[in-house]
């Protein structure tokens, strides 16, 4: 777990300094300031280099810390509800091609909602799922112009 909690912060800083050097072999401008391409992402290395070692400073420190939250987390229905949901996940995945948005995001988030709220709130869940799925069709397909499947 240790590792685990370090290694975004590490992966971070190392990807930031790989990034400064990319930036900083940049060609330079021919017109005005040569060093005009470099300074964004430069700058945006740097900062990424810098809150990457803060966020590392700041897990060092909550390393000895024992985690309960992880625990608790890990214990009663929520590892079940973790599971469904990427099962859901990886169905409405599958089935998007297939039978359309408006159908596989109904079933995905109607699925979802029964098990989360249970079959006593069936009419709340079906109402959020029909209106959730037919609310972001319409607002990408026609207010957006996006096409959907």
């Amino acid at each position: 777990m240790k590792a685990i909690k370090l290694g975004f912060p590490i992966l971070l800083i190392l990807f930031s300094i790989v990034f400064l050097i990319a930036s900083l072999q940049l060609p330079k401008a021919n017109l005005g300031n040569s060093n005009a391409p470099i300074y964004f992402p430069a700058g945006i290395s740097v900062f990424m280099l810098l809150f990457g070692v803060i966020y590392l400073i700041q897990e060092l420190r909550t390393l000895h810390e024992e985690n309960g939250d992880i625990r608790q987390m890990l214990s009663g229905r929520t590892p079940k509800l973790i599971g469904i949901t990427i099962l859901f996940g990886l169905i409405y995945a599958f089935i998007f091609e297939r039978v359309g948005f408006l159908l596989s995001t109904f079933l995905f988030l109607g699925g979802l909602l029964f098990v989360i709220n249970g079959r006593k709130k069936w009419l709340v869940n079906v109402i959020v799922a029909v209106c959730f799925s037919f609310v972001s069709w319409y607002a990408f397909s026609q207010l957006l112009g996006v096409s959907l499947p």
